[in-house]
């Protein structure tokens, strides 16, 4: 009877084992990771719309909004830029009002279907000159773990004109936060002696990073690089624009040994695509691309299948 006993507490605690360490295994296996592109369509009144890839050629609607704009005097949503914390939460800022304010709008979400309490983010107080507050890009700084808000604005008579118009003469700024409670103060990131809007920080790697950035002065308004060693500069061997004029609002996706960089083709009103290896040659892979109708500015993030699942079933609950 004790022998039979000591057998089946053998067995049982086999049993045990083996179904702990199936649970261990399948609870550290990671989850598969999507694409999503954050986006919004014209006029901008409605808020976010999301679409997403599997591959980064093909992207397929999720439509929209997600969440409606609330804050900033015209209380549009421009421009979203969205990165993923390391707890997995999603930051997002955007473009409040083409002109008059003085910040940007901010919310945050774990599933990007249930947002939190929007705020207005106020960086430009101290010159209330300022112009506009555009295209604010978020970079969460993985060796600092901090995450940097870039953004273009225009400051009448303050740097040199050249060719734009006062009100038209951007350059870029910067403010830096660990927790978007607490903000430190906004400082000048990008002078590169023309009007500069739509920058985005890559990084490729420790001390190596690209910078990508539309010159926005008349005879161009094109996209093009220049490299740092810190995500916060400085910035230096300016390439030659590899975009056509009429060109804006980048934001790159890695695939491997290639980067490919999203971009607005705005005159010609199609989104287009470059393909590089290097960041010094490109080609132009726009015909290998497909993007939703309407699609504008915007960033590309991961998330997890299953977040994505949930916003698949809801936008076809949203079409009913």
């Amino acid at each position: 009877m004790t022998l039979k006993m000591t057998n089946e507490i053998k067995e049982m605690t086999k049993y045990i084992l083996i179904l702990l360490t199936t649970l261990i295994f399948f609870s550290c296996q990671k989850e598969k990771e999507v694409y999503i592109f954050s986006t919004f369509r014209e006029p901008a009144d409605k808020g976010l719309f999301l679409a997403y890839s599997y591959d980064g050629y093909t992207w397929n609607d999720l439509g929209g909004p997600w969440l409606a704009p609330k804050v900033g005097n015209q209380k549009v949503m421009r421009d979203p830029s969205v990165v993923k914390g390391p707890d997995g939460t999603f930051h997002m800022v955007w473009t409040s009002s083409w002109r008059g304010d003085l910040g940007f709008g901010y919310a945050n979400s774990k599933d990007l279907v249930n947002w939190s309490e929007q705020e207005f983010i106020e960086t430009m107080a101290f010159d209330t000159s300022t112009v506009n507050v555009w295209a604010p890009e978020l970079f969460y700084d993985d060796e600092k773990e901090e995450y940097i808000i870039i953004w273009a604005s225009t400051i009448p008579y303050k740097f040199e004109k050249g060719i734009e118009e006062e009100r038209n003469n951007h350059r870029m700024y910067c403010t830096i936060t660990k927790d978007f409670k607490t903000f430190s103060e906004t400082k000048l990131f990008l002078d590169p002696g023309f009007s500069v809007i739509d920058c985005v920080i890559v990084k490729r790697g420790k001390g190596d990073y690209v910078l990508v950035l539309k010159d926005n002065t008349r005879p161009e308004r094109n996209i093009s690089v220049a490299f740092g060693k810190s995500p916060l500069g400085p910035w230096e061997n300016y390439s030659e624009p590899f975009t056509a004029q009429f060109t804006e609002g980048p934001t790159v996706l890695n695939l491997g040994e290639d980067w490919l960089i999203y971009y607005d083709s705005y005159r010609e009103k199609i989104y287009s695509t470059q393909k590089t290896k290097d960041f010094k040659t490109f080609s132009n892979i726009s015909s290998e691309v497909t993007f939703p109708d309407g699609h504008k500015h915007g960033t590309v993030f991961t998330a997890s299948e299953s977040i994505l699942n949930n916003l698949i079933e809801l936008a076809k609950q949203k079409k009913q």
